[in-house]
């Protein structure tokens, strides 16, 4: 029902209302419109669907915090970073190769990010930890034009945007790979701001209720647009922070109610719809619709008309007054209705064109900003309205092709100049010259005084973290020495050596163990009452199985970080825990345990954001391998991961056969990243099938680490021979063959287990280019290539994993080199039959091995068809590609 059938009683109830707002205050209003909700519910009556508020301002103009600064003196500074922001990408377009750029994004938020400069973002100078923001990406010329007035940046820096391969460029985006003492967060692929923000006040709670960082009033800042909410990554998490009340959180979603191509909610109202998501999730919300400019209009809107003309009127519409100025806002907004054409009677066509909105007005803004910052309950999102393209004139305005503009005309070039009172005469504008006042004037004195009560210029980050004594392989001696006559996964030996590490007096506390939702599966229940697992308000219920040994235990100060059934929402945890050395100077040394399909496929945006990012730490792939899983079916099943993780350059991937293996390669890992510093970040797999763990043979270690080793060498025997190499699960299988081999057909065996096949490859294409580019110089060997020499006989390697991942090693085998892998999608079955059906069993692989010999002239055919007979091998048998 719309239609007020009894005026007369509606207006009773406001006035009751506001008696309480007047007389008992705002908290005795709220509280009994929650208790009318409840009763009415209780009664019967359905309440509304959306938890919505009127199209207007949250803060009213008398409850406006005063913005104490020079307000004359912020807009000539905000001008100024406009313009240098504009000349930047112009200038990178006026060339052949037109490297791009975007000036609509920041165009429309620079208001939004000037207040928060000169106001509320605080560096670390100060003895403040400083706050973190996460960048919307396509402003990025907003933040170098600003740094390039700060003295920061170089003219010939700006000049190089987007040309970075010879060194002094700027990268098109925030990527701190590429600029690593500048940008902290990568932002630009849409959505990951937003849920890295979430998680990384999350950890930094984490982080403070363990003693461990103290973070005082630091605040996490995320700037998004509105059309980047349509990615589940933006909105995905954000009940999280809401159950979790992160205080510390402020999201600013820059609403120009425009995506790439057009209108976000053209037909609706994308300000209204992210209100009730938030509102729904517990953030408060603060809408910043209207300019100070509306201020008077709202103010002699007696008939209300003016309201529901705002209420009513769709996205579209208002890009649409925007777009077509005053004179069309006048007759299509305003001539609705004759009350609120009355309320404009006094305007001309320009005055309306320029009433503000709310994004664009720095003390609406700076009033949203200094009630967030006052908020340490819940998180805050503040929904701005703006206008994309805001300056730009016909060129760009609210035009839905102003996302991809580039540059400006001349005519448009000169009203932006005059808008925003750049000194720059007509004939010097062709060339788009930027502008930086002298040091001593008075704007850059006043950036300058600013950013030291701040805390200090940012974008920054710590190039330089602290680093850590990481323990000796001595501490891991239960997993050197074997399972002797017992038999457990790698993945329960991962669990021993964690439960080792978390003992360690150097880095015990420093270790997160995170988890999205199965750490029974991954044998993880003992480290419950041991570790804890973090709560923000520990645990106010008595657990189901309190009364066991390894009952389910919340804690405030709890160690594990159990995330839910939210692979991205864990990885986004390990990331910020991951990058804790740069953004906190707290290194800390996380583990995240996943199944291995739900890693790199589900989550591979964010792998490689964790890449940019230079993040460190571990990720524990368990219950990997195609055949290994043997239960679960296609969409569990691995065999691909590690090809995955290849493409990130910083990740170092292993895949241990044994625990003693895996204890190598973890020690290894913590002395490269926390003792040596360097930005690599780790993915292991581990396996869930049981099996016996040998005692690790001497001098092995080496090559563990580099990928590859001799595990066992055959008898020197004078007789045909054969090198089989293996991985993960598989090189049991590989033993086993061997042992066939050997025993049916009197054939040696070296074996071989290959811990990383991607360090081979990258290894060995480095020695190549090497080569290529000293052809002088005596030659590098390939490791892989060194290890084979006097190694005689064919190769032949199998993994758990597709074939092109063992493939990339055939360029570094001086002789012939045959793979197996389980190409092919998974199925469930037992080990030993889905090792047949992807051809990676022992009988496949004896087969293997007779037929490359045979393909070296060095035995008959009849022995491979003698074998497939004897083995069970059909030469019929289905292609597992093909099924």
């Amino acid at each position: 029902m719309t239609e007020d059938r009894d005026p007369i009683e509606t207006r009773e109830w406001l006035e009751a209302l506001d008696a309480v707002l007047k007389y008992s205050g705002p908290d005795r209003a709220s509280w009994l419109l929650r208790e009318l909700a409840k009763h009415a519910t209780e009664t019967g009556v359905r309440l509304p669907p959306a938890i919505t508020t009127p199209f207007r301002n949250t803060i009213a103009p008398a409850d406006e915090k005063l913005m104490p600064g020079d307000l004359f003196m912020e807009r000539r500074i905000r001008s100024l970073v406009r313009w240098n922001a504009l000349a930047m990408v112009m200038r990178a377009n006026d060339n052949d190769e037109g490297l791009g750029g975007h000036i609509s994004s920041f165009s429309s938020s620079a208001t939004l990010y000037d207040v928060g400069f000169n106001y509320f973002f605080r560096g670390t100078n100060n003895g403040h930890p400083g706050d973190l923001v996460f960048y919307q990406g396509h402003s990025a010329p907003g933040m170098y034009a600003r740094s390039y007035l700060e003295g920061r940046l170089s003219e010939e820096q700006l000049d190089n945007f987007r040309r970075e391969v010879d060194g002094n460029g700027l990268s098109s985006y925030p990527h701190p790979w590429l600029m690593p003492d500048y940008w902290q967060f990568p932002t630009v692929s849409m959505g990951l701001g937003p849920i890295q923000a979430i998680y990384q006040a999350h950890v930094m709670k984490y982080q403070q209720s363990r003693g461990l960082v103290e973070h005082s009033d630091r605040n996490v800042w995320c700037f998004m647009g509105d059309g980047e909410c349509d990615e589940p990554e933006s909105l995905g998490a954000i009940s999280m922070a809401g159950r979790e009340k992160l205080g510390n959180l402020i999201f600013v979603v820059n609403c120009n109610l425009q995506r790439l191509d057009g209108p976000v909610r053209g037909n609706g109202k994308i300000i209204q719809e992210l209100e009730g998501v938030f509102r729904g999730a517990g953030w408060d919300v603060k809408k910043v619709i209207w300019g100070r400019k509306w201020d008077p209009l709202l103010e002699r809107d007696e008939s209300g008309l003016l309201q529901q003309r705002m209420d009513e009127v769709c996205d579209g519409e208002l890009q649409n007054y925007k777009y077509n100025g005053g004179a069309y806002t006048r007759e299509h907004f305003f001539g609705k209705y004759p009350e609120t054409l009355k309320l404009v009677e006094d305007l001309s066509d320009d005055d309306i064109m320029y009433l503000n909105r709310g994004g664009h007005d720095p003390y609406k803004v700076y009033a949203a900003y200094a009630e967030a910052v006052a908020q340490h309950e819940r998180p805050t999102v503040i929904l701005a309205m703006t206008v994309k393209g805001y300056g730009t004139g016909e060129a760009g305005e609210a035009n839905n092709e102003t996302h991809s503009l580039k540059k400006l005309d001349m005519d448009s070039l000169k009203a932006f100049r005059d808008r925003f009172g750049i000194p720059i005469s007509d004939a010097e504008l062709k060339n788009v010259p930027y502008y930086r006042p002298a040091p001593d004037s008075p704007e850059m004195r006043y950036m300058k005084q600013r950013r030291e009560e701040l805390g200090g210029l940012i974008p920054a980050r710590r190039a330089k973290p602290e680093l850590l004594n990481t323990p000796a392989l001595s501490v891991f001696d239960s997993q050197l020495k074997g399972s002797g006559k017992r038999e457990i996964s790698t993945t329960m030996a991962f669990v021993r050596l964690l439960s080792a590490l978390v003992k360690d007096k150097e880095i015990g506390e420093r270790v997160v163990p995170i988890v999205p939702d199965e750490a029974r599966t991954f044998g993880m229940e003992g480290m419950f009452r041991q570790l804890g697992i973090y709560s923000s308000v520990g645990q106010r219920y008595t657990p189901q199985d309190a009364g066991q040994i390894m009952f389910y235990k919340e804690d405030k100060k709890g160690q594990i970080l159990e995330e839910g059934i939210n692979e991205a929402g864990a990885f986004s945890a390990w990331l910020a825990a991951a990058t804790s050395y740069s953004t906190s100077n707290y290194p800390m040394v996380p583990f995240y345990i996943f199944y291995s399909m739900f890693g790199f496929q589900r989550i591979g945006d964010l792998a490689w954001a964790a890449g940019d990012s230079q993040a460190r730490g571990f990720l524990i792939g368990a219950t990997a391998g195609r055949t290994t899983l043997n239960g679960e079916g296609l969409q569990h099943q691995d065999g691909h991961s590690h090809l995955l993780a290849s493409t990130i350059p910083n990740c170092v991937s292993y895949d241990p056969a044994y625990a003693f293996e895996l204890a190598v390669i973890i020690q290894d890992g913590l002395r490269r990243m926390y003792q040596e510093g360097e930005n690599k970040f780790y993915y292991i797999t581990t396996m869930n099938e049981n099996y016996l763990q040998p005692e690790m043979p001497q001098g092995v270690e080496e090559g563990i680490v580099k990928g590859m080793y001799l595990l066992k060498r055959g008898p020197k025997k004078k007789g045909l021979r054969v090198q089989l190499m293996g991985a993960g699960t598989i090189l049991r299988e590989v033993e086993a063959a061997a042992e066939i081999l050997e025993q049916d057909y009197k054939i040696q065996s070296d074996i071989w287990s290959l811990t990383s096949v991607n360090e081979l490859q990258r290894e060995g294409k480095a020695a190549l280019r090497w080569n290529m580019l000293h052809p002088e110089d005596t030659p590098r060997v390939p490791y892989l290539t060194a290890q084979l020499d006097g190694h005689e006989g064919p190769v032949v390697v199998a993994t758990d994993y597709m074939k092109s991942f063992s493939d990339q090693l055939r360029e570094f085998v001086p002789g012939r080199y045959v793979t197996l892998g389980t190409d092919g999608f998974g199925r469930s079955d037992t080990r030993s039959r889905l090792r047949k059906f992807f051809e990676v069993s022992r009988e496949y692989i004896v087969v293997a091995a007779l037929k490359a010999l045979v393909d070296e002239g060095q035995l008959e055919t009849g022995v491979v068809v003698e074998a497939m007979r004897a083995l069970g091998v059909s030469p019929d048998k289905v292609d597992p590609l093909s099924v």
